[in-house]
């Protein structure tokens, strides 16, 4: 089994390229594509057609539907499972789409953020807080070590924050409780040693090949205008009509590009032609973040033009 990814801005070609090379080479078919995601938002996803879908196996695709959580950790299992029936099979496995931060996290790992707690609290404080909440992250980092023990109270906030979402969380309140030593009231059900080692990834691949597909910037746009052209041809305002009658509340996925628009347009605070010039005008900006992030996240990669990328691939793959 040999895997590569497959990436570029939106609109470059990659879902076409990888599904006639995963047919020709023996493949399936990882998509890197947050919005593939969900059930029911096909037209502004570009999802590939269902008779693509049956010609080769793919994964990450149609999992959820738009009102159900999804982040990278579910996407690192779904990575293992396309690898492992892979392998199972003798297949290639190609990675493909859009979403350059969970190829990102799969190639280099991945810790969570939290928000600055500005405590204006002691070491010493800390520390003793620390060494009742969580002494195992206590017993081995001491008093001065200022950083650590700023970074475990920003973890303590958010694991404080998360498991009491009933009531209103209040840093000063949580700052007084500390130096007042009212520790049961701080109590929590996972430490920050613990929430930490549970929610951090390691590395999953190592040695990737990686392509990129790069274009003109003034090709690219006409590109995305026709893709965009295109979509409403299909029926991207009736597909969007749908999701934000059956999902008032407006989760995550409505509010991505495409259908973000046709929410306004279905409002009436934009008309016709203003759809399709925002839409092609907020995915071109979309694109151009993704060649700046491609390009700065990615520095062993081949870049090239669509039939380089074939070119190269095939070479990599016979």
């Amino acid at each position: 089994m040999k895997e590569l990814a497959l990436i570029g801005a939106t609109a470059s070609g990659k879902t076409d390229l990888a599904l006639k090379l995963a047919s020709e080479f023996n493949g399936v078919i990882l998509s890197l594509d947050s919005l593939c995601v969900y059930k029911q938002i096909d037209i502004a996803s570009a999802k590939p057609s269902e008779a693509e879908l049956a010609s080769v196996r793919h994964f990450g695709i149609n999992l959820i539907y738009p009102n159900e959580h999804f982040d990278v950790g579910m996407f690192f299992k779904i990575y293992k499972q396309a690898r492992e029936f892979a392998l199972e099979s003798d297949k290639n496995l190609f990675i493909t789409g859009g979403s350059g931060f969970y190829l990102k996290s799969l190639i280099s790992g991945l810790s969570p953020k939290f928000e600055r707690l500005e405590s204006g609290l002691s070491n010493s404080e800390i520390h003793e807080f620390a060494s009742k909440i969580d002494p195992e992250f206590a017993s081995k980092f001491s008093q001065n070590d200022t950083y650590r023990l700023n970074k475990w109270l920003d973890i303590y906030a958010h694991i404080f924050k998360t498991e009491n979402r009933t009531k209103e969380f209040d840093t000063q309140n949580l700052i007084k409780a500390v130096q007042d030593k009212s520790w049961q009231i701080l109590e929590i059900l996972t430490p920050p040693s613990i929430y930490l080692r549970e929610n951090t990834y390691e590395p999953i691949i190592s040695n990737l090949k990686i392509f990129e597909i790069v274009w003109d910037k003034e090709i690219l746009r006409e590109r995305i205008k026709i893709r965009t052209e295109n979509m409403l041809k299909k029926g991207l305002l009736a597909e969007a009509k749908i999701l934000f009658e059956k999902y008032p509340s407006e989760p995550k996925p409505l509010k991505s590009i495409g259908l973000k628009e046709c929410g306004e347009f279905l409002r009436g605070k934009i008309d016709e032609s203003e759809l399709l010039e925002l839409i092609s005008t907020h995915t071109a900006q979309l694109a151009k973040r993704q060649r700046t992030f491609n390009r700065s996240q990615f520095e062993d990669k081949f870049s090239g033009s669509i039939k380089e990328c074939e070119d190269r691939i095939r070479e990599f793959l016979s």
